[in-house]
């Protein structure tokens, strides 16, 4: 159970951080921003916190788990609820929403920091006289259009975040793939049984809501054995790891079973809502790739090499021989763990002078 968990919870983690440092990084700014226009001065003590270093930490402390908490919300429920909406409606409801979730955040943290900064507990009359001050004033304005704005920004890198990838999009950040590198990496060719004769009998419409759910259903197994999605192409799934990580646990091998274990406890739900229940067939590969960012109207990261050929060609053999799953012999020569293969022979690849050792699970049939 460990295994299964602590990877999604790392999965969760890496998208709630951002967050909260988006939070932090933009209250400085608009704290640097308003202590230059007032010359490091408060010119309104009846409604403005005086800023120490005591206020600075317990401000940032705050701000960055107000960020944290608007990321935990969001992750784990209202970009789910609002996922079928348009970008600019997700904006619009989610705005509104997070600005009164804020409004309330901002009701309890300034009492805090009042009494923080005039050393006495927060229900004294003096205290509260701040606050009602506060409420009234043009700081509270000002607070609340500095609060909409970090939404904002929040949700851009939250839409910018689901349609990119989260890994993606950092390391357009970092920079990391600017420069193309040489990497060892697992591929997986998913690919759906029977997806034309499906799109024929369900129509275009309700073949996309099949999909849509498809991927859907797929994706807590991707997350929680360490896959990358790198891309879905019409009913095909790409998924790749680092050999280090896909490796691991043989995380990689178990990522098929859990899929189809995903599928199969959903018949019931495919079967009522479509009349018919997915199934795929999955060829794997490992070897060396260049990655780099490629692209000179859309930028996207991009791997170059022939893993990628010989995994496809594997995937197609899968019909041939009656399997689910079938691995290449450089894959399962570096795997290790508990479930065993058996070799099902060679695959001659165009323009390769040696031919690909085929193995399968012997628990895929």
């Amino acid at each position: 159970m460990a295994m299964i968990k602590k990877p999604k919870i790392r999965y969760y983690i890496k998208r709630i951080l951002p967050f909260g440092c988006i939070w932090l990084v933009l209250s400085w700014f608009i704290l640097l921003i308003e202590s230059m226009a007032t010359g490091y001065q408060n010119n309104r003590p009846d409604t403005d916190i005086t800023v120490d270093w005591i206020v600075f930490l317990f401000a940032s402390f705050a701000v960055f788990v107000v960020g944290l908490a608007m990321g935990t919300v969001e992750v784990l429920w209202l970009g789910k609820l609002f996922k079928s909406k348009g970008f600019g409606q997700k904006i619009l409801y989610k705005m509104g929403f997070y600005l009164l979730f804020m409004l309330v955040i901002n009701m309890i943290t300034f009492p805090l920091a009042a009494s923080i900064e005039l050393g006495k507990s927060i229900f004294d009359p003096e205290v509260m006289h701040k606050f009602s001050n506060y409420l009234t004033s043009i700081t509270f304005l000002s607070t609340m259009v500095s609060l909409a704005f970090s939404i904002f920004v929040s949700l851009l890198y939250s839409g910018i975040s689901e349609h990119l990838g989260h890994d993606v999009l950092l390391n357009f950040f970092s920079g990391k793939y600017h420069s193309p590198i040489e990497e060892s990496r697992i591929f997986m060719f998913v690919d759906m049984k029977s997806s034309t004769s499906l799109a024929e009998k369900l129509g275009h419409q309700r073949y996309f809501q099949f999909l849509r759910a498809y991927y859907n259903q797929l994706s807590d197994s991707i997350i929680q054995f360490r896959g990358e999605v790198y891309q879905y192409i019409g009913d095909e799934i790409v998924i790749t790891w680092k050999q280090k990580e896909g490796l691991q646990d043989q995380n990689c091998i178990h990522c098929f079973f859990s899929m189809k274990e995903s599928l199969e406890k959903k018949s019931g739900a495919f079967e009522e809502k479509f009349g018919v229940v997915p199934s795929f067939r999955v060829g794997m590969h490992l070897g060396n790739v260049t990655t780099g960012e490629i692209g000179a109207l859309k930028k996207e990261i991009f791997f170059t090499g022939d893993v990628l050929n010989v995994t496809a060609r594997i995937q197609k053999l899968c019909k041939k021989f009656d399997r689910e799953l079938l691995i290449s012999g450089q894959l399962h020569q570096a795997l290790s763990g508990s479930i065993s293969f058996e070799p099902l022979g060679t695959m001659e690849v165009e323009g390769r002078k040696e031919h690909v050792p085929i193995y399968a699970p012997l628990l895929a049939k």
